[in-house]
């Protein structure tokens, strides 16, 4: 069953955090558990499982984020301030995309303003591992199979067409495309079978889901046997990102 997490449910979630390179950073749980909220002993969901994770974080004006890489494939969307990934510039809206086991980065956060960023996993990961730390470097040459994979679209402008595709499609699935939908129009999105897990993320206006005004910075995610998303636009219409995964976790 496609889950749904509001802009306003949320916010109760937001808390404080810091990374293990001592970064900080608002940390605001949308979909999922992560280390920040599981309660102590709690074992971790199996890594090759299907399970979403979402979280919005709120880096820190001023910080770096060092280069690092996660055991899960993951979309990061940029939806406030600015700063640095690698070598782009982000800003709102910029979508990237990592496959497990890609080593990426540093995040740059601005000076004034700091950058926010969504975090959408369709499957657990228990947090960075930073390359600053030699353990992490050597286990990454351990992994089998391994391949770096990233891509990044934006920051993006104003829309162009309706519909835009940002990132693929790939011949495994993964893509990114950027919706408009015009005042109390409805839109339907694509088959989730052609991916393991879609997110829908709300970045301007609102749509109405089961008679609940979804907000800006709202979001859902999609599961592969899941029916097409139908993305109802509020009175004011509607932004969205959608983002869809490989049909198989990156090596």
């Amino acid at each position: 069953m496609t889950l749904i997490a509001s802009t306003e449910t949320a916010k109760a979630n937001r808390r404080r955090g810091t990374a293990a390179d001592g970064v900080s950073f608002w940390h605001t749980l949308y979909l999922g558990t992560t280390r920040y909220n599981m309660a102590p002993g709690t074992p971790d969901p199996a890594a090759e499982a299907l399970f979403p994770m979402a979280f919005l974080i709120e880096q820190d004006p001023g910080t770096t984020a060092n280069a690092h890489y996660h055991q899960q494939d993951q979309f990061q969307l940029v939806v406030g301030g600015y700063g640095t990934l690698g070598l782009h510039d982000i800003r709102p809206i910029t979508v990237h995309f990592t496959g497990a086991h890609t080593a990426y980065g540093p995040i740059k956060a601005s000076a004034d303003e700091g950058v926010w960023y969504f975090t959408l996993r369709n499957g657990f990961d228990p947090g960075a591992r930073f390359m600053t730390m030699p353990e992490n470097r050597v286990a990454l040459r351990t992994v089998p199979n391994r391949k770096h994979r990233e891509s990044v679209a934006g920051p993006l402008g104003q829309p162009t067409a309706p519909a835009e595709t940002l990132l693929g499609p790939d011949p495994d699935g993964m893509t990114a495309w950027r919706y408009t939908i015009e005042p109390n129009q409805r839109l339907t999105g694509p088959d989730p079978t052609k991916g393991r897990g879609q997110y829908w993320v709300v970045t301007a206006g609102s749509l109405i889901h089961d008679g609940e005004a979804l907000k800006k910075l709202s979001c859902a995610f999609v599961y592969p046997d899941d029916p097409a998303f139908q993305a109802n636009a509020g009175p004011e219409g509607a932004e969205i990102v959608a983002m869809q995964f490989p049909l198989h976790k990156t090596h």
